[in-house]
């Protein structure tokens, strides 16, 4: 299992746009790939469980990925949480 850290850098919080490209890219991988915050856990197989999490700007959150590309698909969604400034998603 892989594991990273992530802080939440969108004024808006961990809103729908970021978290349909964070659900996007997670179905590019075969590993499965949770966010956990604040006690909650999310699986980024379903748009709703990620947004459950009610993550604002400043939360951290662990990363973490289990499967044959475990490495790739951590990394992949690392590259989203930080790859963002101000409140748009990359396409």
């Amino acid at each position: 299992m892989k594991h990273t850290s992530v802080v939440v850098a969108w004024h808006e919080g961990l809103h729908f746009r970021p978290a349909s490209r964070l659900v996007e890219v997670a179905k590019g991988f075969r590993s499965t790939i949770w966010l956990r915050c604040n006690g909650k856990v999310a699986d980024l197989g379903s748009i709703l469980s990620v947004l459950a999490l009610c993550a604002s700007m400043g939360t951290a959150i662990r990363v973490e990925a289990a499967g044959d590309d475990e490495q790739d698909a951590a990394a992949a969604i690392e590259r989203v949480f930080s790859a963002i400034s101000g409140s748009e998603a990359p396409a």
